[in-house]
């Protein structure tokens, strides 16, 4: 096949296969993301509220006690089945919050949880999370040590 005829092929098979695929809806992806992922941290901002002005927390222990209730909701409604839905309706809008962080961690632990506690919930557990767990650690480590030397 000569070179011209390989690149009308290539144009061919893209044609045919893009003849099978859906339009993508954009502009309706971006704003169901941008809405869920804005409703996710108005709840986390709620949740900051009440806490800082019933419980009385302050600085590190309201920030620590924002993000605990954000991953135990998270890890709740993955739970229940909720945030699987909520993801296939909203994108990416949830799974930038902490609270999709929590997805990604209760997910597999609960897909695998048949294999046992060791080798399938708390080995699988981190499959998704793990390489974002490595590379946050080394990006902070990064960033700490050029903080230090400036």
């Amino acid at each position: 096949m000569t070179g011209k005829n390989r690149e009308n092929y290539n144009k061919n098979y893209i044609a045919y296969v893009n003849s099978f695929d859906p339009p993508t809806k954009h502009f309706k992806n971006c704003f169901r993301a941008f809405m869920v992922g804005g409703l996710i941290c108005c709840i986390g901002q709620f949740i900051r509220y009440m806490l800082e002005g019933v419980v009385g927390l302050t600085g590190d222990e309201l920030a620590g006690a924002t993000s605990i209730v954000l991953i135990f909701l998270g890890v709740l409604l993955t739970g229940l089945g909720v945030y699987d839905r909520i993801g296939r309706n909203a994108g990416a809008g949830s799974i930038v919050p902490i609270t999709g962080f929590a997805n990604t961690v209760a997910s597999p632990a609960m897909e695998f949880k048949t294999e046992g506690m060791v080798y399938g919930m708390a080995a699988k557990m981190f499959i998704v999370a793990g390489p974002i767990i490595v590379f946050g650690v080394l990006a902070g480590t990064a960033v700490g040590i050029i903080y230090l030397l400036l």
